[in-house]
């Protein structure tokens, strides 16, 4: 069932979106500073490539002063627009029947999209 979820996700507009995670992950990665937003926007990216079968979980190592840092910058710069248009998404996606396994699979995403650097997706 996952593999099913899956591949329509991709078709319909999973793919695009991860492509454009991991595209401006790649972008961040260009300068030194960037790096660790750009691992996370891959990580991202990937993770909204094939969202079924995946569940989010708080990261091992724990919330010290850097990650918190990060998580502020990335929640200022980039991570509430991501989390808007997952939480918008997900909105439509719910509206039909059909759509609300994939609306789920949006809500999911959005605390990552919000705090990447506390969150981890196995």
């Amino acid at each position: 069932m996952n593999f099913l979820g899956n591949l329509i996700w991709l078709i319909f507009g999973g793919f695009l979106a991860g492509l454009g995670y991991i595209l401006g992950g790649l972008l961040l990665c260009l300068t030194i500073v960037g790096i660790p937003f750009g691992v996370q926007s891959i990580k991202l990216g990937l993770a909204t490539m094939v969202p079924f079968g995946k569940e989010v979980h708080e990261a091992q190592q724990g919330d010290g002063f850097l990650r918190m840092l990060f998580n502020v910058l990335w929640l200022v710069l980039f991570g509430w627009e991501i989390a808007v248009a997952h939480l918008t998404g997900a909105i439509i996606l719910a509206i039909t029947v059909v759509g609300i396994p994939f609306a789920k699979q949006h809500f999911k995403l959005i605390p990552v999209a919000l705090f990447p650097f506390s969150y981890d997706l196995h």
